[in-house]
């Protein structure tokens, strides 16, 4: 009589946007990061053969949706897929997308007539491709969580800033502050986990009607005549909205301006922005790889990598993932 025993198995796969978080990743769950031998063809098609055996393995494959030399965000996101395919083809037991950065997820909805909804087909994608699950980091609408037709895990990097705040903040007086009305629960959140007296003020602005990456910031509402004031937002890509607000803020009496978001897009001309404003500091998250052409001495750079590996070793043990941010995730 044959007895069987079931091994549960993990592997870790990564793309070739951000190996460096991968490598962090795997060096946190102690496991090897799996070798998926990508190669592009003369045309740019992409093929990986992975190295070893994925038969009946938990399979997490990583990549951020991001720009890196001579690849696009398309690139990440098609080779995400086909490693996804691959894993299913070859007999993955279950395959989560891992994504630290969620690609196109601005256009989340229909703001004017005859656009798409592409954070719906990205994820779409996904589920044809063979994804069973998702995990994300500060999405940027938490609604993209209901396209996808399973389970996902939305991160936060909340908490791992206001470490960073509470550890080199020169006093404890400062206030979050919401760069426009639509990010105020995140500057809500940040307080919570700062502390309990944490003040929280919003800046309102507006687009202009038909203009991209142009944003006229008008008023704070809030306290911050005096005070340390503590921009926060889930991504700053070209820095217009973070410039503009800093610049109230400044106007409005404030003394010291930092800026803190989980995604370091810093399309151009951030990296300018940021270097000639009057933010003093800016501290992001290593969601999307910072190239040495903008690595500033404002920018400093917190790794995800430890939330991260937190939540996959979740997934693979079947506990919450949720649990790891006492709920706060889902806020």
């Amino acid at each position: 009589m044959m007895e069987l025993v079931t091994t549960r198995k993990l592997h870790l796969l990564s793309g070739r946007t951000h190996p460096a978080l991968a490598e962090a990743i795997a060096a946190r769950l102690n496991v090897p990061l799996g070798d998926a031998h990508l190669v592009d063809f003369a045309n740019g098609e992409v093929r990986p053969r992975f190295a070893d055996s994925v038969r009946g393995a938990d399979v997490f494959v990583l990549q951020s949706h991001g720009r890196t030399a001579g690849r696009s965000i398309n690139d990440s996101l098609v080779e995400q897929w086909i490693m996804i395919d691959a894993a299913k083809r070859a007999s993955a037991k279950r395959i989560t997308a891992v994504c630290p950065h969620y690609g196109y997820s601005r256009q989340d909805r229909k703001s004017k007539s005859r656009e798409p909804i592409t954070a719906r087909m990205v994820a779409d994608f996904f589920l044809t491709a063979g994804a069973d699950r998702i995990i994300s980091v500060d999405l940027h609408a938490g609604q993209i969580q209901g396209f996808f037709n399973g389970p996902v895990d939305h991160l936060t990097a909340v908490p791992l800033l206001t470490d960073y705040l509470r550890t080199n903040a020169p006093s404890g007086d400062f206030v979050m502050v919401s760069p426009d009305t639509g990010r105020s629960k995140v500057a809500e959140q940040a307080a919570r986990y700062a502390g309990t007296d944490i003040d929280v003020a919003s800046v309102y602005k507006r687009r202009g009607k038909d203009s991209v990456n142009q944003v006229e910031a008008f008023d704070v509402m809030g306290e911050v005549e005096g005070r340390h004031c503590v921009l926060i937002d889930d991504m700053i890509d070209t820095a217009g909205t973070i410039c503009a607000a800093a610049d109230l803020l400044v106007a409005k009496g404030a003394t010291e301006i930092w800026a803190m978001a989980t995604h370091a897009i810093l399309s151009d001309p951030a990296v300018d922005r940021l270097k000639n404003s009057v933010v003093s500091r800016v501290v992001v998250t290593d969601t999307l790889p910072l190239p040495p052409e903008k690595q500033i001495d404002k920018i400093e750079v917190v790794s995800v990598a430890p939330i991260l590996a937190e939540a996959i070793d979740a997934v693979f043990t079947d506990r919450s993932v949720s649990a790891i941010f006492g709920g706060e995730n889902q806020t």
